[in-house]
């Protein structure tokens, strides 16, 4: 999987879950402030994307670290390395 497909499938989450419009998914939008997501919301994320990407999005130190579009491609694109 490359950085454009994670990007396209990470933007469509965003999109369908969260009724984002794509024109606001641009990779230093922050997750929060820019996009409006709440703590809530952070869950529903989580669920989506492992269920998108097929991976196990574990409570690490990394996940707490996210903050924009960016970070979240990037995380996911280490999963993927990573295998899991």
């Amino acid at each position: 999987m490359n950085e454009q497909e994670i990007i396209d499938i990470t933007n469509r989450v965003f999109e369908e879950s969260f009724e984002i419009e794509k024109e606001r998914l641009k990779p230093e939008a922050h997750i929060f402030t820019d996009l409006g997501l709440d703590s809530l919301d952070i869950v529903d994320l989580v669920a989506a994307l492992q269920k998108s990407f097929g991976v196990n999005i574990r409570s690490e130190e990394k996940v707490r670290n996210i903050r924009t579009l960016q970070d979240i491609y990037n995380f996911i694109s280490a999963i993927k390395k990573e295998g899991r």
